[in-house]
């Protein structure tokens, strides 16, 4: 059974840090894109950073400069490190894995920025 488990999120104020994690199975880990989405309420959910199995790395623009993803692939684990936090970045983050021939999400992550 694949699995992706998030860890990390919680309540921080403006101007604070956050490091997500997300551990994946082993053997999906090494052959999967691994993204952050985030979904705001009443809003869509939206990509937030993405990294390839090659370590090639996009983010959005909102949250670009501020966030930096990579992965450790001996701890098949994906991190996400958001600096600078705002409320606009309350949401629950989602970690995604796919390949070319699969799909998975975690369950997500709640982030809340708030004073």
């Amino acid at each position: 059974q694949v699995q992706l488990v998030e860890s990390g999120g919680g309540l921080v104020q403006p101007g604070g840090s956050l490091r997500l994690s997300c551990e994946a199975s082993r053997w999906i880990f090494s052959i999967s894109n691994m993204d952050w989405y985030r979904q705001a309420p009443g809003r869509e959910r939206e990509l937030v950073a993405s990294i390839s199995t090659g370590g090639i790395t996009n983010y959005a623009i909102s949250v670009k400069g501020r966030s930096t993803i990579s992965r450790d692939n001996a701890k098949n684990t994906v991190y996400l490190q958001m600096t600078s936090l705002k409320p606009e970045d309350t949401a629950v983050y989602y970690c995604h894995g796919w390949g070319r021939q699969h799909d998975y999400w975690g369950q997500g992550t709640q982030v809340t920025v708030s004073s």
